[in-house]
């Protein structure tokens, strides 16, 4: 059994196969954070999709306390290890690979990646294998066509996806995305938090029709498959 749980905005904690991994752990500052940073005691990886506070998030402190590696991109890996002690990174750069037991693909976003002055690396999304599950975590991005190529060499039955507009697809993009991707389920994410992406996943929905099963997650609620 896989659990996905929805912490708010775009951050998950997911597990099976034994293993938990943490993405974009954003809970300080997160209007909609379903848990708090010191509430995770065994986390096995976190995987970080690019370099803005509101996906970096809690990310830092969470491996300090618990030995978690972070997986991220190869420039957004140097500059944490450069800034903090005590935490080991995985820098990657567009590809698969295993880390522990945990098959991972990164993939292109389009976003940008900063740490609110200077560029770091550059935006990406995961595709994680737990126990044949292969699930989609898009990142902050709009759409694209690569994303049928996803669909093509990995087939994706889960796909998170932001659709609050201004930063990231909004609800028509997205559904146009879970066309490309063929996913059985979508979860979306990054709206609501803040004014600016207050967009409602009912629309999303609506569009998305019978293309695949809309899962919709309060913050703090769990989708098991």
């Amino acid at each position: 059994m896989v659990r996905i749980r929805f912490l708010g905005h775009a951050a998950f904690e997911i597990e099976g196969g034994g293993k938990k991994i943490l993405i974009d752990p954003f809970l300080t500052g997160n209007p909609t954070a379903a848990a708090k940073p010191e509430e995770f005691e065994k986390v096995d990886l976190i995987l970080v999709t690019h370099a803005h506070g509101d996906h970096i998030g809690d990310s830092v402190k969470i491996a300090q306390r618990t030995g978690a590696k972070i997986v991220a991109m190869y420039d957004i890996a140097n500059y944490l290890v450069e800034g903090n002690a005590g935490i080991t990174t995985i820098g990657m750069n567009y590809g698969p690979t295993e880390v522990d037991g945990v098959k991972l693909v990164q993939v292109p976003a389009w976003h940008s990646s900063s740490d609110g002055k200077y560029s770091i690396g550059n935006a990406c999304g995961y595709i994680i294998e737990f126990e044949g599950i292969k699930i989609y975590h898009a990142g902050d991005t709009y759409v694209f066509k690569d994303m049928e190529l996803f669909a093509e060499l990995y087939g994706i039955d889960v796909a998170l996806l932001p659709i609050g507009g201004h930063f990231t697809m909004g609800p028509k993009e997205a559904a146009k995305a879970v066309e490309f991707l063929r996913p059985k389920y979508v979860i979306p994410m990054h709206y609501g938090t803040f004014p600016p992406i207050a967009k409602t996943p009912e629309e999303f929905k609506e569009l998305v029709g019978d293309k695949a099963q809309v899962i919709i997650l309060k913050p703090g609620e769990v989708f098991e498959l």
